[in-house]
């Protein structure tokens, strides 16, 4: 994992970072949680699915997320993850006809309930 992370993943977020914890813990903290969440893509525990408008969400993760967002979770498995766990990925989008755009990611498209709803807190697009 790079020593800097964008801010889907918690540098800058001050809501996602503990008081007092540093970028290095954070990025620690981070690392854990994004090779936990691939063990359980691979043996699909936690399901991806991609929205309408392209966002993706990971239905079945709720422990275990140490505050790392969906988008997060994507960036991170792209870059890093396993195998399996990028096939899932790809599973997603071909089930759902088409790809995760990452410029709706960057708008903050999420979903909060496994898919069933998107919306970015009142963002503006």
């Amino acid at each position: 994992m790079p020593k800097t992370l964008s801010r889907s993943c918690g540098r800058e977020h001050p809501s996602i970072r503990r008081p007092k914890q540093t970028v290095a813990e954070r990025i620690d903290e981070i690392k854990k949680a994004i090779e936990a969440f691939d063990a359980k893509l691979k043996k699909r525990l936690a399901k991806p699915v991609v929205g309408p408008q392209g966002a993706i969400t990971f239905a079945g993760w709720v422990e275990d997320r140490a505050g790392v967002t969906d988008a997060c979770a994507y960036r991170r498995i792209m870059a890093t993850g396993s195998a399996l766990a990028r096939a899932e990925i790809a599973r997603a989008e071909q089930l759902a006809g088409r790809g995760v755009d990452r410029r709706v990611l960057t708008q903050g498209v999420h979903s909060h309930d496994g898919g069933a709803t998107w919306g970015t807190h009142g963002r503006t697009r």
